[in-house]
Parts: C-alpha cells; structure tokens; sequence
C-alpha cells in the first residue's frame, strides 16, 4: 500500500508554496525594472530657465562648452545650471539622465528636474562652489 505520509504532505505543500511566492516576487520585480529617466525630445535641456522653486532662483542657459568646469562633463550641450546665482555642476550620464554633486545617485530626465532636486536636497542651505581637487573648477 502505497500512502504518503503526514510530514511528505507538508513537504510537498510548503515546496509549492515556496514556488508560488518565489515565482511572484520574480515577476514582480521584472514588471518594474529600476532605469534611469530619459528625456524626451525638446525637453527642458535645450531651453533657458530662469524660475523660482520653493523659493530659490533656478536658472539654466543652454550649454556653449564654459560654465565653471569647462564642460569638461557632456561636453559642448552641457547646460549651465544656477541656484540663487550659484553655479550647480551638473553631469550627463551615458544614458542621457542627468545628475549632479547634490544628487549624484538620483539620475533625473532633464537638468531642470535636477535643478528642483537639488533645491529639495539643499533643505535652504546655500550651495557653495564645486572645487574639484587639484585645481580650480
């Protein structure tokens, strides 16, 4: 007589249970794959800005390859971005996000969310001049 036991049971019942909740969390995180934004054609990048943002002054004139740094990051199109006239060194990833030394892990579709960004994560203190080591930005 061929029967299966009790500890079997819970066995096979756990094992599929496992699968089931192995398989979900699976799908779960490939339905939301975690990528940086991208920005859409005629996006704030190429148009000059000049706003207030919970009251600070966000600026953005389109990039001539100067700004503090030299472009030397993005090269010619790499936007100058100002909080309150001072000058916020920003970088272009590969995949065209944006970031910049207040949020260098937090890539954002365009300089000008990047601007609001880094506004949000000063929390109203004042932004100082980036001083690249060894040298004058």
């Amino acid at each position: 007589m061929n029967t299966i036991t009790r500890r079997q049971a819970l066995t096979a019942a756990a094992g599929t249970t496992l699968t089931v909740l192995g398989l979900s969390v699976a799908a779960t995180a490939g339905a939301a794959p975690r990528t940086a934004p991208v920005p859409s054609a005629g996006a704030a990048a190429a148009d000059e800005v000049d706003e207030i943002y919970e009251g600070r002054r966000i600026q953005i004139t389109p990039g001539s390859g100067g700004g503090s740094h030299g472009g030397h990051h993005g090269g010619s199109d790499a936007p100058t971005v100002r909080i309150d006239g001072m000058e916020l060194h920003v970088m272009r990833n590969a995949d065209g996000s944006w970031i910049s030394v207040i949020n260098h892990y937090l890539p954002c579709a365009d300089p000008l969310a990047l601007a609001r960004t880094a506004v949000r994560e000063l929390q109203g203190a004042v932004l100082v001049p980036f001083q690249p080591m060894g040298g004058v930005a």
